[in-house]
């Protein structure tokens, strides 16, 4: 499985105590390297309920390189670390084969990892997932957020579902509704309820490469924990806000069925989920239409969901219009 993932600059060969990856050899001239790291989270809980691991690893993978595409890094290797009570074979094959899937929809190479027995730890199927990569960019095309300025176009990327964060709230949820995983979903009749709620999270970096490197990119937020409120304003510059248009975008129906059957407000799934945009991308207005075009064609959905405006000292800095009136049944 590692070896499918082999790309320039590494063979994805396992067995050393360390990887090498030659960033020469991957094209790079003067390039800063890019780390970043994070876990699958509560979902994990759905996976092992129901005793399906084919797709948490696509998510671990995802998570760290979305993270990495933001600043506009090329994802180059990946190490994972899988810890269990006891080693179930055909769940940690499956885990493994989902993070070599992610790791070739990404592009980059999974060079090692740890797999970790702690009986004491974990119990039963219990297991814990993290994710390490390592990514570059050349040090003149770093993606700081620096040149946004007012007016300037927000589009929305379409996200496949939950994603990996707020699986919390998702389970209490389920639980207090008294639903069972194998059943038909509420929101997505004919899929399982486990089968709609362990959608893998959407690897955005074969799409957003080409745009970043022709610098038709200003910005990127991956909308992870803290929801559309608090992840847009981590790449926008000191005294800017942005103002959003719930009604340019379709509410996907897991999250409206969350708001109605969990009591959550739409202020509450702002915050908390990505309500269907999992990645935020800012441009010019004279880019923003070719912007939208070219991601279009590399199989994104595409949505004008903003503009940049100024910041006032006393309001949010990230505004939602109409989100009451369309997110409410």
């Amino acid at each position: 499985m590692a070896r499918s993932t082999a790309r320039p600059g590494s063979d994805a060969g396992l067995g050393g105590f360390g990887a090498l990856f030659d960033l020469r050899a991957a094209g790079f001239h003067d390039p800063l390297l890019v780390a970043t790291t994070d876990g699958v989270g509560t979902k994990l809980k759905i996976a092992i309920a129901v005793d399906r691991h084919q797709t948490v690893g696509i998510d671990l993978v995802a998570m760290c390189v979305n993270d990495l595409i933001v600043q506009g890094a090329e994802p180059l290797l990946f190490l994972d670390y899988y810890a269990t009570g006891k080693l179930e074979v055909a769940a940690g094959r499956a885990i493994v084969s989902g993070i070599a899937e992610g790791c070739r929809q990404a592009g980059c190479a999974l060079v090692g990892g740890e797999t970790a027995e702690l009986p004491g730890m974990y119990t039963g199927g219990d297991y814990d997932l993290a994710g390490f990569a390592v990514g570059a960019v050349e040090r003149d095309g770093v993606l700081t957020g620096s040149d946004v300025v007012v007016g300037d176009v927000v589009l929305g990327l379409a996200s496949t579902g939950v994603h990996s964060n707020g699986y919390s709230l998702v389970r209490r949820v389920v639980e207090r509704a008294g639903l069972d995983y194998h059943a038909p979903a509420p929101f997505a009749p004919d899929r399982s309820l486990a089968d709609a709620l362990l959608t893998p999270t959407r690897i955005y970096v074969r799409s957003l490469l080409p745009p970043i490197r022709t610098g038709l990119i200003k910005a990127l937020a991956h909308v992870t924990g803290g929801g559309l409120i608090e992840n847009i304003p981590r790449v926008l510059p000191q005294g800017l806000g942005v103002t959003l248009d719930a009604a340019a975008w379709t509410l996907p129906p897991v999250f409206r069925w969350l708001a109605r059957t969990g009591g959550v407000t739409p202020a509450e799934l702002a915050r908390t989920f990505n309500c269907g945009i999992g990645m935020v991308v800012i441009a010019s207005q004279t880019h923003a239409t070719d912007l939208a075009a070219q991601l279009s064609a590399a199989g994104e959905t595409v949505t004008v969901i903003g503009r940049i405006r100024l910041a006032t000292s006393d309001g949010p800095r990230v505004a939602i219009t109409a989100m009451e009136s369309t997110w409410r049944d």
